[in-house]
């Protein structure tokens, strides 16, 4: 009999049911987005990545995958180049909120009470933080006062060793990363079909204000929608980059939950 998935999409309602009442099993839960990522990596980047790097962890620790959320919030000019590029596809504020909050309560109505939710759109941030906290007050007024939700980005855990390796000419910042080495290399190493390096523009690092401003003034971003240069991007990073993301979460997984 083959082992069950650890994707929770993949699995039957009973081996679901089964998974869920080992109440320390903790539930990963993927954020992403649809969005441009320059002529090179497909509108799903920023989904296809927190999905690897969950996958991985899942792989060595008992963890499930929740379907992958796919829709973020609006492109921000200085971190995802601008929500105007034809695909990018985005989320009000008070929507995602609302959904990642439906889908924690939904999760935890079947007994889930350990959550660990993998960002991998930068823009996403604080209205997961607003999602968490409605999700748990919620939770509180039902009588569910031991469920335990970790929040984190995937790119928090690349340590300066690996950013001092992977960029030793200097690194732009990883708001800039935006479709830029760090994107492009994960994606050659866990979704090589779906890069297009061919297409890659090189050019410099996009130059911003310290301020933003509304309407955008979409000249300041590359026209391309790479916020730096991704043709130093390969395979042999991207390894490097998923595993010591998958890595420190696995840690982080295995210090907050208990779990080995």
């Amino acid at each position: 009999m083959n082992a069950a998935s650890n994707f929770v999409a993949e699995l039957t309602w009973d081996e679901f049911r089964e998974a869920a009442a080992q109440g320390g099993r903790p539930i990963m839960l993927p954020m992403g987005s649809t969005e441009q990522h320059g002529l090179h990596l497909p509108l799903n980047t920023d989904q296809l990545l927190p999905t690897e790097v969950s996958r991985r962890v899942a792989l060595a620790h008992p963890a499930l995958i929740a379907p992958t959320l796919t829709y973020g919030y609006k492109s921000q000019q200085r971190a995802g180049g601008g929500n105007w590029f034809p695909g990018t596809l985005s989320l009000d504020g008070s929507t995602l909120v609302a959904l990642v909050k439906t889908v924690l309560l939904e999760l935890a109505r079947h007994g889930v009470r350990r959550f660990c939710i993998v960002n991998g759109h930068y823009e996403n941030s604080w209205f997961l933080h607003e999602a968490v906290d409605l999700a748990l007050k919620e939770l509180r007024w039902d009588g569910v006062r031991d469920a335990r939700i970790l929040l984190l980005s995937y790119w928090d855990f690349i340590d300066p060793d690996t950013i001092a390796k992977l960029y030793p000419d200097g690194f732009a910042g990883m708001e800039l990363e935006h479709a830029g080495v760090m994107e492009t290399s994960m994606m050659l190493a866990a979704h090589p079909n779906l890069v297009k390096l061919d297409r890659a523009i090189d050019h410099p690092p996009a130059k911003f204000p310290v301020y933003d401003i509304y309407p955008p003034r979409t000249e300041l971003t590359p026209k391309a929608g790479s916020l730096t240069s991704p043709k130093r991007a390969t395979a042999e990073k991207g390894t490097l980059l998923l595993e010591v993301a998958s890595r420190g979460i696995a840690r982080t997984l295995a210090q907050e939950f208990g779990v080995t």
